[in-house]
């Protein structure tokens, strides 16, 4: 349809497994940066990425190509794939 426009904006929030505090501040800002890279590539709006190290907040303004679930699963599985390449480990 000509001159249609779609405007959706979404907070996520998604925790570590078991809310362990993984996400430790040595790498967090890396994090942001690939997941924000994840959000570009499926043609979406990062607005705001933030978080602390059991769980990480995300507001992107969506479009309407791809559904919201398939999206978290993509963020989700990517960056978690992402972490355990990068051998990341909190210590203790």
């Amino acid at each position: 349809m000509a001159n249609t426009y779609t405007q959706i904006h979404i907070h996520f929030v998604f925790a570590v497994k078991f809310r362990q505090a993984l996400i430790s501040n040595d790498w967090k800002e890396e994090l942001f940066k690939y997941i924000a890279g994840i959000i570009k590539n499926h043609n979406h709006k990062l607005l705001a990425i933030n978080g602390v190290s059991d769980h990480v907040h995300i507001l992107i303004g969506i479009g309407p190509a791809q559904s919201i679930s398939d999206l978290m699963k993509n963020i989700k599985q990517d960056s978690s794939k992402w972490i355990n390449t990068s051998n990341f480990k909190k210590s203790f």
